[in-house]
């Protein structure tokens, strides 16, 4: 390294060397310094946040100064006029309430918007076979050839899209071997209920002629594999009911083959139970009638009209194992016989049409709207022709036609109700 550079380095080493006691002293003021900022930076932020606490308490107190008078002024106004405006209370389209489902509904519980809830009935379901029948073709053993799922294939998907299914249950899931003395008696082990829960079935009548046949138990039995299920069950003089879609549907049984119209005050007090149970849209299912009888006899409409004037929105029958026309009294519809539907109570009944009733109903803050929406799906209880395959299905072209005429045919038979 050349002297030139040595003396350079020495230079700068000095210059480095001062520098750095003129930087020391200069760090320790420049401390000193940011402490005192920090401190009032810091004291002036509490300051703030302190104004800004003030203000806030300021306006609050504003405003309910402000609301209170406005209040005030309202209850003056309305004190002194007579506007005949209601107040939330006494208004049921301002009281509203919102439910469990989250939809509104008013003081009364009815709905504050229309809801839409489609139901469809279907008649005699028998899940089971008689010991005297010849089992090869019985529908047992159906049932363990195939399996639950069978039964209802070909209508699950309609059932499926409907918010409520109702099935005349009709028979006794049991082990008990005391048959009544009858000339059919019919039952099936307990988990023949599977069939109604895979075929989206949700609610049965069990008051009819069959719920007994194997005694008391038998009865008991039957319960509770519905229950064990959770398939909703009525009839005689349990009723029931269902909340769906917010809107509370109740559902009464009537068996109406031996007592007739001695079962009058029965219907009466039912009807008046569900309602007492808040039910806002009633459906009453009859076990009534004459065995292959195509027009209602009088006990029928005499029971049916008596359910409307109760306060049924809809009245749905069976027994008489064929078709019976639909009568519509008062703008509600009284169906008088839906026929058989999976029925195996017979591998070759001599008449295989049936239907699926299915009515919209639209319940709103004013209760069931009479806008009467039906579609009547016509059907075979059977998927093969000439013999019993307990497989429901729906019709098709000029076999669906031919159900619909029989339909309107026999409506047209029913004498209406008279004016008086």
């Amino acid at each position: 390294m050349s002297d030139i550079h040595k003396k350079k380095r020495r230079n700068t080493s000095v210059h480095r060397s001062g520098k750095k006691n003129l930087y020391r002293k200069s760090r320790y003021y420049q401390r000193q310094r940011k402490k005192q900022l920090t401190a009032a930076l810091a004291g002036g932020v509490v300051l703030l946040l302190l104004l800004l606490v003030l203000a806030v308490r300021g306006c609050a107190s504003k405003k309910a100064e402000e609301a209170t008078s406005s209040a005030s002024v309202d209850t003056n106004k309305n004190a002194g006029t007579n506007t005949g405006v209601k107040n939330a209370s006494e208004d049921p389209d301002e009281s509203q309430n919102t439910g469990e489902d989250g939809k509104t509904e008013t003081d009364s519980g009815l709905p504050a918007e229309p809801v839409s809830l489609t139901v469809s009935v279907v008649g005699d379901c028998t899940l089971g076979t008689d010991e005297s029948f010849d089992y090869d073709t019985s529908l047992n053993a159906y049932y363990e050839n195939y399996g639950a799922d069978y039964f209802f294939s070909n209508v699950k998907s309609i059932f499926s899209e409907d918010d409520l299914t109702v099935a005349n249950f009709e028979g006794t899931l049991t082990d008990s071997e005391e048959r009544e003395d009858k000339q059919f008696a019919f039952k099936a082990p307990a988990e023949f209920a599977d069939i109604l829960t895979s075929g989206d079935i949700e609610a049965v009548n069990t008051a009819n002629n069959h719920s007994h046949d194997y005694g008391e138990q038998s009865f008991t039995d039957t319960l509770a594999a519905l229950d064990a299920r959770e398939i909703v069950h009525f009839g005689y003089d349990e009723t029931a009911v269902m909340e769906i879609k917010g809107v509370k549907v109740g559902l009464v049984g009537i068996y109406e083959l031996n007592d007739h119209l001695e079962r009058t005050e029965q219907l009466k007090q039912n009807i008046a139970r569900v309602k007492e149970d808040g039910a806002q849209l009633i459906i009453v299912i009859f076990h009534w009638g004459n065995e292959k009888e195509e027009i209602p006899d009088s006990n029928q409409t005499t029971l049916g009209r008596l359910a409307i004037d109760e306060g049924a929105d809809l009245v749905c029958g069976h027994h008489p194992h064929v078709l019976q026309g639909i009568e519509e009294y008062k703008g509600k519809n009284i169906v008088y016989s839906l026929g058989n539907f999976c029925f195996g109570g017979n591998s070759y009944p001599s008449d295989m049409d049936s239907m699926i009733f299915q009515q919209t109903f639209t319940i709103d803050q004013n209760g069931v709207k009479e806008d009467n929406i039906t579609n009547i799906i016509p059907c075979s209880i059977s998927s093969e022709y000439g013999y019993n395959n307990y497989q429901p299905t729906p019709a098709q072209g000029e076999e669906a036609d031919r159900i619909m005429n029989k339909i309107n045919e026999r409506s047209s038979w029913i004498t209406p109700a008279s004016s008086d």
